[in-house]
């Protein structure tokens, strides 16, 4: 039976069961995409670390290994090959004496914490001696009841770890030595174009350059504030001098959040050593103000315009990172945010995310990024 058509001479709307077709399997697949992405970060965090921390110290390292290889002792050069090798011994010890320091300073730390668990219960549940003694004793009962030895030797377990992964990195810096030389030609064989493979370079050289100014800046203020607070201690004659100054420097590392940990841990040290309480808020002051001049006035100078991240970024960043890979992960979220916002601001569909990551909602355009690095 042939049915008629409307008064208007048009055929009746069919329904296109493919146009009708939900798009919920595309956001499943999305959400599982993104489950199994968490759950590879997180069942492989420790070689993923050790990766992560390889790459940056090769980016740390191969512009100099470039100045090496470019110098000439009158017709002679240096070989490549011999300036990564030296590069590499050179990493090598210093990543083994910077572990061997940590490991022993990490120990005495353990060790004297253990001792002072005790007195350190009892000092901070003074603290709150004016709330009255129901409250004073409330919170001793809950340190006490925290079996905090425990955590320490936990810590302490994984500290030991430090080693492997020390092994694990100047591996992979051996091997990214090794493989810097055809770098490029895979580059231009696997995008199938020299001048996308050269968009690529540029944007890996880029966020190098960023991350390299970063760290560098990073590490002389991180410094600075180390040396300061041992002075701190030391003029004033209080015992963990060379432990706080060194756990001020690695903290810095931590944007926002380890500046202020590293302060109230110097305040605590003190307060726990003397039981008095000017002390502990002379120390809190004095170290107070040095983290706010070398972290909001010289800091910012020192960094320029070469690291524009947004704040709450970098709070999601350490978040997100610090979920996943733990306090590793907080140490490595900014290089991985400059990373992530460089990349996205060459890519036109993700710029906007690229955006929202930087701090004035100008990131850097592909022909800036070119720019900047003619003029070095």
């Amino acid at each position: 039976m042939i049915r008629p058509l409307p008064p208007n001479g048009t055929p009746p709307e069919t329904t296109d069961r493919r146009d009708a077709t939900p798009r919920l399997p595309a956001l499943f697949l999305g959400l599982i995409a993104f489950a199994l992405t968490l759950f590879l970060l997180v069942a492989a965090k420790f070689i993923l670390i050790s990766l992560t921390t390889a790459i940056i110290v090769f980016s740390l390292t191969s512009e100099a290994i470039n100045a090496i290889a470019r110098l000439r002792i009158g017709p002679a050069h240096i070989p490549m090959r011999l300036a990564s090798l030296v590069a590499l011994l050179l990493i090598a010890a210093g990543l083994f004496t910077l572990s061997a320091l940590l490991l022993s300073q990490a120990n005495e730390v353990v060790t004297m914490a253990l001792t002072y668990t005790e007195p350190a219960s009892r000092a901070i549940a003074e603290l709150f001696r004016w709330m009255g003694p129901d409250i004073e004793n409330a919170v001793l009962s809950s340190l006490r009841s925290t079996e905090l030895p425990g955590y320490l030797r936990a810590v302490a377990g994984q500290a030991g770890s430090l080693l492997s992964g020390t092994i694990l990195v100047i591996l992979f810096v051996g091997f990214l030595f090794a493989e810097r030389v055809w770098f490029f030609t895979k580059l231009v064989n696997l995008l199938g174009d020299a001048e996308r493979a050269e968009r690529t370079g540029t944007i890996i050289e880029s966020i190098m350059r960023r991350v390299n100014h970063y760290l560098l800046v990073k590490t002389g203020v991180s410094a600075t504030t180390g040396v300061a607070v041992y002075a701190i201690f030391t003029v004033a004659g209080f015992d963990l001098a060379l432990p706080v100054a060194i756990l001020t420097f690695v903290l810095n590392f931590i944007p926002s959040l380890g500046s202020i940990v590293a302060t109230c841990l110097a305040a605590l040290v003190v307060y726990v050593q003397t039981g008095d309480a000017r002390s502990m808020l002379a120390v809190l002051a004095g170290v107070g103000v040095v983290q706010f001049i070398i972290g909001n006035i010289i800091d910012p100078m020192l960094m320029g315009r070469a690291l524009r991240l947004s704040s709450f970024g970098i709070i999601i960043s350490l978040a997100f990172w610090g979920a996943v890979w733990g306090l590793p992960g907080m140490f490595l979220a900014v290089p991985i945010m400059v990373a992530v916002m460089i990349v996205c601001s060459h890519i036109p569909g993700l710029r906007p995310l690229a955006v929202l990551l930087s701090r004035e909602g100008l990131p850097e355009t592909e022909a800036q990024t070119v720019a900047a690095l003619n003029r070095r």
